[in-house]
């Protein structure tokens, strides 16, 4: 049992020598903390519309026919996730886009 020699060996010589760990650049820190952004905006879009799709839902199942006959527990479930990530996924683009505007623009100013 074990790791075979040649694999060991490939993956011995494969490797950086450092002991080092490169530290993150500025750039890299930026991108992490604007996806870091996008994905709270997201979030937050995220529950809002679960909110705002789950209770009309939920009263008309309960009040119209129609709905109360045709939509069960797992169609009531989709209609508020379908709103939800929707609303996560056009909310975190827009943080995104508007990101991407504002370095554009400043890059622009400083080389101007």
């Amino acid at each position: 049992m074990g790791i075979p020699s040649g694999m060991r060996d490939f993956w011995v010589h494969s490797r950086n020598n450092s002991l080092l760990i490169a530290s993150p650049s500025e750039k890299d820190l930026r991108a992490q903390q604007a996806a870091q952004d996008s994905a709270v905006a997201g979030a937050k879009a995220a529950s809002l519309a679960a909110v705002v799709a789950a209770v009309p839902t939920l009263v008309a199942v309960r009040v119209i026919p129609w709905a109360k006959a045709n939509i069960n527990h797992t169609g009531q479930a989709l209609i508020v996730s379908a709103a939800s990530i929707a609303a996560f996924f056009i909310a975190a683009d827009k943080n995104i886009l508007q990101t991407a505007k504002t370095k554009t623009e400043t890059k622009l100013k400083e080389a101007a």
